[in-house]
């Protein structure tokens, strides 16, 4: 096995970025999620458009502090956002700050990329997201059961017919449709599949990003339908959640984040075709974007929703 890591064992999220990743036969892995993407030509393109929104964001960030705007300033614990998280994205465009210690902060957020851990002890009046220690996919179906009614999860060795099958990481981005009944694998959640498409034969994901338990912005994402699980999108489009769900909808999907515990994430939520039922089927609380193939206006126009969103969410009351 060929492997480069320039800090061997290291997934602090600290000091340089080329530390948080390791290239292993022709894959980049990020290291403290086992998630991995393919070294090729897509790949660094896409690296190009990021870092050019990097700059973008900077630019934005620098301007709103010299306008006068300077926000509030926000401790993250155990780990500070690195820049390819929306949540940096949206702290730094609004001209917010981040605090070095939790008596220096207006708020504190917990921040762990992790699909299980405990969080530390918030040690602030004012915290945010220090409930969700969970995001496995078994722990966002029985949650997604509670606010919507109705079962996402399967059991394989009683089920007839088809399932998804997929790791209970978060982000790993490895699901198949398998026969069922089938024996159970350990690691593997085992959930109904929920077909998006139509006659056109495109599947469409609404990520939705949500900020103090509220849908914000919707990223409505196209693909083929042979290509569900792929983490490549055909196009990325921008819209209010007013747009793609209904008020009922709305209520569910805050009821939805209050089994969560979740004040900031993303939700991937798809809607059954034949039903028009709605199901989460992931929860990223650290979730990375907005997504290279979405056009500038629109980048924008998500991040400045998200970035007021945040500032209305840690602004101190009174």
């Amino acid at each position: 096995m060929a492997t480069l890591d320039f800090a061997p064992g290291n997934t602090t999220q600290r000091g340089a970025w080329i530390r948080d990743f390791q290239l292993v036969d022709g894959y980049v892995h990020v290291k403290s999620t086992g998630v991995r993407f393919k070294n090729d030509w897509q790949l660094w393109k896409d690296i190009g458009r990021w870092f050019t929104y990097y700059a973008f964001v900077r630019l934005h960030g620098l301007w709103a502090r010299l306008s006068g705007t300077t926000g509030p300033r926000i401790y993250f614990a155990p780990h500070r956002p690195r820049p390819w998280y929306i949540l940096w994205a949206a702290t730094v465009w609004g001209g917010m700050r981040f605090a070095s210690s939790p008596e220096t902060a207006h708020a504190t957020i917990y921040f762990e990329d992790q699909t299980k851990a405990i969080p530390p002890p918030p040690r602030h009046a004012r915290a945010f997201n220090f409930g969700v220690g969970d995001v496995s996919k078994s722990f966002v179906a029985r949650a997604n059961e509670r606010a919507f009614g109705y079962r996402l999860a399967l059991d394989p060795t009683t089920h007839a017919g088809e399932a998804v099958e997929k790791s209970e990481g978060n982000g790993v981005h490895d699901g198949r449709i398998v026969q069922c009944p089938t024996a159970r694998i350990e690691g593997k959640a085992y959930q109904r599949v929920i077909k998006t498409e139509g006659a056109d034969g495109w599947a469409i994901d609404l990520r939705t990003a949500c900020v103090d338990g509220k849908p914000v912005v919707v990223f409505v994402k196209k693909k083929p339908a042979s290509a569900r699980f792929s983490i490549q999108n055909t196009s990325v489009v921008v819209k209010a959640p007013e747009e793609v769900f209904t008020s009922a909808e709305l209520s569910q999907i805050e009821r939805f984040c209050s089994e969560m515990r979740l004040d900031w994430g993303g939700l991937d939520v798809l809607r059954e075709y034949a039903s028009g039922r709605l199901y989460v089927v992931d929860v990223n609380k650290t979730d990375t974007g907005p997504a290279v193939v979405l056009n500038w206006k629109d980048r924008a126009k998500a991040t400045t929703l998200l970035s007021n969103a945040l500032r209305d969410m840690i602004a101190v009351e009174g």
